[in-house]
C-alpha cells in the first residue's frame, strides 16, 4: 500500500481531494480525471461500496470505498503499486477492514482529529496486510491497549461508551480511536457488536484466545532416524503426560517465547523439517545460550547433530464458557440488565446448541 486519499464529491465541481497520507512536501494528488473515473465505477456498481480501478500503462492501482456522511458523499482511495493483487486484498482479508476504517475516517473529516485519524488508518491497513496470521494474533498480547481491551472483554458484555471510559479513567489511555482498535477483534471473530434494548453499541466476547504449546506433528520414518525415534517419542510422551499448560499461560512463558523474532523464525522452519545444529544457530543469530535454553524448556530436541521440534507453539481460539458464571454474578449484582445478560448467554450457547459439546476450539 502506497497511500490513502480522502476525496469529497462536490455536486457543482466534482471530486475534491481533501487530505492524503503519507503527506508530501507540496500537496500532490492524482488527476481529477482519475477521480472522475473512480466515481464513474461507483456509479456503475451501486450495490457495492468498494470498487477497484486498474488504469492501463500506470504504475499505480486503486481501491475506493464510498461513504455518505451528513448528506455529503466521500470516498477513501487506497493507492497500491502495480504488483498488488487487488481482488485478493478485498476478498481475503481487507474488505471489511477498509469498510470500517473508511467510515470512521470520514466521520472525522471536518474535525481537528482528521490528521491523526488518517495516519492511524494508514498503519492499520498497512500493518494488517503485511503480517502473517500468527503475528496478527500475537498483537493482541504485544499491544498494551489491545491486551487491556481483551482483559476487559473477559468480564462479559460492555458498551462502547463504558469501554471508552474505563480505558481512559482506569488505565490512562487518553487518546483513543475505539473503532480502529476493535477492527482486529471483529476481523478475528473474537467479538460481536450488537445493540441491546436500553444499550447501544455493545460488544460481546464470543471467542477467547490463548497461546500455548502443543505436541508437534507425528514424524514419519523418513523424517527421523530409527535409532533416534524411540528416545524422541518416549520423552515426548512423558513430557505431555505431565504437562500443565495453566501455569505457562498465566506466566506468559510461551507467549514471551513467541514474541522473540528469532524464536519464531526457528519455529516456522522446524515445523516443516528437522535442521542441523549449525542451521538453527544461524537462525538464532548464533545465540548458543538461547539454543540451550530452548532445549532445556523442551521446545526443541537435539540428537546426533539434528534438531527436531519438540513443542509447537500455537494460538488457540475457544468459546469462553467461563463467562456464564461471570455474567450470572454480574446480573445478580445488577451490573447488567436482563437483556444484556440473555443476549450474551445466547451468543455463547449458539455453538453448543449446534455441536452439543462444550469442547469448542480451533488451533491456529
Amino acid at each position: 500500500m502506497e497511500r490513502l486519499i480522502v476525496v469529497h464529491w462536490s455536486k457543482s465541481t466534482g471530486p475534491e481531494p481533501i487530505i492524503q497520507y503519507p503527506p508530501t512536501p507540496t500537496p500532490h494528488f492524482p488527476s481529477k480525471e482519475l477521480f472522475l473515473k473512480i466515481w464513474a465505477l461507483h456509479e456503475l456498481d451501486k450495490d457495492s461500496s468498494i470498487i477497484q480501478f486498474i488504469p492501463e500503462m500506470e504504475q499505480e492501482q486503486y481501491i475506493s470505498i464510498i461513504q455518505k456522511f451528513e448528506g455529503e458523499i466521500y470516498f477513501l482511495v487506497v493507492v497500491y503499486d502495480k504488483k498488488a493483487e487487488l481482488e485478493k486484498i478485498i476478498k481475503d482479508y481487507q474488505g471489511d477492514i477498509l469498510a470500517i476504517v473508511s467510515k470512521n475516517l470520514i466521520e472525522l473529516v471536518n474535525t481537528n482529529k482528521i490528521t491523526r485519524a488518517i495516519s492511524e488508518a494508514f498503519y492499520t491497513i498497512r500493518d494488517y496486510s503485511k503480517l502473517e496470521k500468527e503475528e496478527n494474533l500475537l498483537n493482541f498480547f504485544k499491544d498494551k491497549i489491545k491486551f487491556t481491551i481483551l482483559q476487559i472483554l473477559r468480564n462479559g458484555i460492555i458498551s462502547k461508551a463504558d469501554l471508552n471510559n474505563i480505558l481512559r479513567k482506569e488505565y490512562g489511555f487518553s487518546t483513543l480511536n475505539i473503532d480502529l482498535l476493535l477492527i482486529s477483534f471483529i476481523r478475528e471473530n473474537l467479538i460481536v457488536k450488537q445493540n441491546v434494548p436500553g444499550s447501544k453499541e455493545c460488544y460481546f466476547l464470543v471467542k477467547d484466545l490463548v497461546c500455548t504449546r502443543i505436541p508437534p506433528k507425528v514424524l514419519t520414518s523418513s523424517q527421523i532416524q530409527d535409532d533416534i525415534i524411540g528416545d524422541y517419542e518416549e520423552k515426548l510422551i512423558n513430557f505431555y503426560m505431565n504437562y500443565d499448560c495453566t501455569s505457562e499461560i498465566e506466566n506468559k512463558i510461551i507467549l514471551n517465547f513467541l514474541m522473540d523474532k528469532d524464536n519464531y523464525l526457528l519455529l516456522r522452519e522446524l515445523r516443516e523439517k528437522s535442521l542441523s545444529v549449525s542451521t538453527c544457530l544461524d537462525l538464532l543469530n548464533n545465540k548458543e545460550d538461547l539454543f540451550n535454553e530452548l532445549m532445556e524448556k523442551n521446545i526443541i530436541y537435539e540428537s546426533k547433530g539434528r534438531v527436531f521440534l519438540f513443542s509447537d507453539v500455537r494460538f488457540i481460539k475457544f468459546t469462553p464458557y467461563y463467562l456464564i458464571n461471570k455474567l450470572t454474578k454480574r446480573y445478580k449484582n445488577k451490573e447488567i440488565s436482563f437483556d444484556e445478560y440473555l443476549t450474551h448467554l445466547k451468543l455463547l450457547t449458539e455453538r453448543y446448541n449446534i455441536n452439543n459439546n462444550l469442547i469448542d476450539y480451533e488451533i491456529i
